[in-house]
């Protein structure tokens, strides 16, 4: 267990975190793995891109040059000339390694034909986010999952509480109250799950259907923390876990037992013990379950003693 441990982290950092994502007509993306894959290598990023037959989708850290580099490779490619991304610091190197994969989707919703480069919502600017949402005539959806929303949400966004993006458009349509009003108002991190999302809601009948133009980060990055309606921190998939206004570093750390996001004060619960449980999973997982965590746990502890880092970490 861990005593009154608290959490110290910088409001900025010397690594460069880049969010990128773009729809496109790819159907060469097998052969962009081993060099994109060099790319990143050879300028010491690591994270995860994802490449498909619809595009790229990932989030990388490294030095400012060496995304620089990765970024003009990628734009580079005629496919991509036009993808845009997001900056952030990170105090240390969030990712352990680099990994490029091949998928079938870059965001899995699991609903054929949904092709957001052929029908999408109407992007707002964040300084336009809080009129939109504002309005009485707008419902406002939340399309990221359960263990994302539990740490931060627009104000009276609806949360839909999905486990994985896959279980949304059954949401949508057991929600019929959904076309109770006009306008519906999207957002997820980034923005490329609703690129999706409203390319399915538009399908499914609805007319006014917006979405935040670079998601919740460009929002926390571009409009100040006093006239904000942003509620919490904002949950990242990488180890800084968070990020709040002005995208710095929230105060959340990731139970690497059931990878939901921690509060300083619940690593003082009776239930939290390092990599093996929290007040989040212990209840869901057996003694033999956490015996396991914690020979995993070791490990890490024993690589840690070398100066390695344990993949599992």
């Amino acid at each position: 267990m861990t005593d009154n441990m608290t959490i110290d982290r910088p409001a900025a950092g010397t690594t460069c975190v880049a969010a990128l994502y773009h729809f496109a007509t790819f159907p060469r993306y097998e052969t962009l793995r081993a060099p994109l894959q060099a790319v990143c290598d050879e300028n010491g990023i690591k994270g995860t891109l994802l490449i498909a037959r619809e595009g790229i989708n990932g989030t990388v850290a490294g030095t400012d040059q060496g995304i620089a580099r990765l970024l003009a490779f990628l734009r580079a490619q005629p496919e991509f000339a036009k993808l845009e991304h997001k900056e952030s610091r990170a105090s240390k190197m969030p990712f352990l390694r680099m990994k490029v994969r091949l998928k079938k989707e870059i965001v899995t919703m699991g609903v054929e034909d949904i092709d957001p480069k052929k029908i999408v919502g109407t992007y707002v600017d964040p300084k336009d986010w809080n009129a939109l949402i504002s309005d009485p005539e707008t419902i406002v959806i939340d399309t990221r999952n359960d263990y994302e929303t539990a740490i931060g949400i627009f104000k009276g966004a609806v949360d839909p509480k999905t486990k994985t993006f896959r279980e949304f458009p059954d949401w949508v349509k057991n929600n019929t109250g959904l076309h109770n009003k006009p306008k519906i108002a999207m957002y997820c991190t980034g923005g490329i799950r609703c690129e999706k999302a409203t390319a399915f809601m538009k399908e499914q009948g609805f007319d006014e259907v917006y979405h935040l133009k670079g998601g919740i980060l460009k929002y926390l990055e571009e409009v100040p923390a006093e006239e904000s309606l942003w509620e919490g921190a904002c949950f990242v998939f990488d180890e800084r876990v968070s990020v709040e206004h002005g995208l710095k570093e929230g105060p959340h750390r990731l139970c690497h037992a059931c990878r939901n996001p921690i509060m300083a004060e619940e690593v003082n619960s009776p239930y939290f013990e390092e990599g093996v449980s929290c007040s989040h999973c212990y209840e869901t997982r057996t003694e033999a379950d956490r015996e396991r965590y914690r020979q995993r746990q070791h490990q890490i502890a024993l690589a840690k003693q070398r100066g390695q880092k344990h993949i599992g970490g």
